[in-house]
């Protein structure tokens, strides 16, 4: 039975989102689990004239795990020609994350996929850098509920809270808050354990009411790459990135890089990641966390980072489109609670305390 839910999700990427156009060539990964939604973004394509192209999903994109663990690094260390034509080329991308298993990727080796990462660079910068529309998105299965500790019908329910809302009115008010911080030279967050001042003079911040990610509900920058200095202390949630959970991580930041780092849990990983290349080390992002629907940690990024009262930063690549000049084939974000005794100021003036708007 046809769920319309589904429907109105579709809608919301396929237009919303994406807004595709006639003759577009719209690449649609996802997952066998995510056959309802994946019908209904495919009728919805169709209704614009456009082609729908359907590929396979796994938990490193359209790459199987299998095939990532055996093959010679020189093929690891370049896109196959076909596979690179198809992703410079296409007009659109839509992602749907339908896992059986979220920790898919967590046997391979962290070296096997820097290599996939690096060879990806071009593919990734003509993601975040806006030349291309895209979109990633959630279809509820039993493995994401689980990482949640809910029942498949609560997180489904979760779910579609957090994507199916007004995003007119959510775009609005976020609004307010980006004009705020646009205005704002340096932002100072402070939390136990934690005190990081990053600037953002001359950025311009980027409302995420129904884009690239779904469910939307950020308002973000990329900030001044030389700027971040103090510490974090991420200790409400883990850091979870290809397929491995990271406890406890804790970055120490000055002109803008992380330059002492630690975790409670798969620490090796951590300092792995950061050496992936120069750029991994600096802050490409701060994130503020904005939707109303998400309330709790989900383990999962998509969701986390939106959860309002929290703010993220992001290790590695920033965005070209708001003033992002740093590069790199990392991009991990990582979300910080101030719901709890933290507070947001702007040029010293505070602005948020435990998760409250001031303003």
């Amino acid at each position: 039975m046809r769920d319309p839910r589904d429907e109105q999700y579709a809608r919301i990427l396929v237009g919303t989102c994406i807004d595709v156009q006639p003759k577009w060539q719209v690449v649609i990964l996802a997952s066998p689990l995510a056959r309802p939604l994946l019908g209904e973004v495919c009728r919805a394509v169709a209704r614009r004239g456009a082609y729908a192209l359907v590929r396979n999903m796994f938990a490193l994109g359209a790459v199987p795990s299998e095939w990532i663990n055996e093959a010679p690094e020189e093929l690891l260390a370049q896109v196959a020609p076909l596979e690179e034509h198809v992703m410079l080329n296409a007009d659109a991308f839509i992602a749907i994350v339908a896992p059986e298993n979220t920790r898919e990727a967590s046997d391979i080796d962290p070296r096997r996929i820097q290599l996939l990462q690096q060879s990806s660079g071009p593919i990734m910068q003509r993601m975040i850098g806006g030349g291309v529309p895209w979109v990633g998105c959630h279809y509820p299965t039993a493995a994401l509920a689980q990482d949640a500790s809910m029942s498949l019908e609560q997180f489904s329910d979760f779910l579609y809270g957090s994507v199916l809302i007004d995003w007119d009115v959510e775009r609005e008010r976020m609004s307010r808050i980006k004009e705020l911080f646009d205005e704002t030279d340096e932002v100072r967050i402070v939390a136990s354990g934690t005190d990081v001042r990053i600037g953002l003079h001359g950025r311009e911040g980027k409302v995420d009411a129904g884009g690239a990610n779904m469910p939307g509900g950020e308002v973000f920058y990329s900030p001044v790459e030389d700027s971040a200095e103090g510490t974090i202390e991420f200790s409400e949630f883990p850091g979870v990135y290809a397929g491995r959970e990271v406890d406890g991580v804790t970055f120490t930041f000055s002109g803008g890089r992380v330059v002492d780092a630690s975790a409670r849990t798969n620490e090796e990983f951590l300092i792995a990641t950061l050496d992936t290349d120069e750029g991994a080390r600096n802050l490409g992002e701060l994130g503020i966390g904005c939707n109303p629907g998400i309330t709790r940690h989900m383990k999962n990024a998509a969701f986390d980072e939106k959860i309002d009262g929290t703010v993220h930063l992001a290790v590695g690549a920033g965005f070209p489109e708001i003033g992002g000049t740093n590069e790199s084939v990392v991009h991990w974000d990582i979300v910080k609670d101030l719901r709890e005794g933290g507070r947001l100021e702007a040029d010293g003036r505070v602005v948020q305390e435990s998760g409250r708007w001031l303003i």
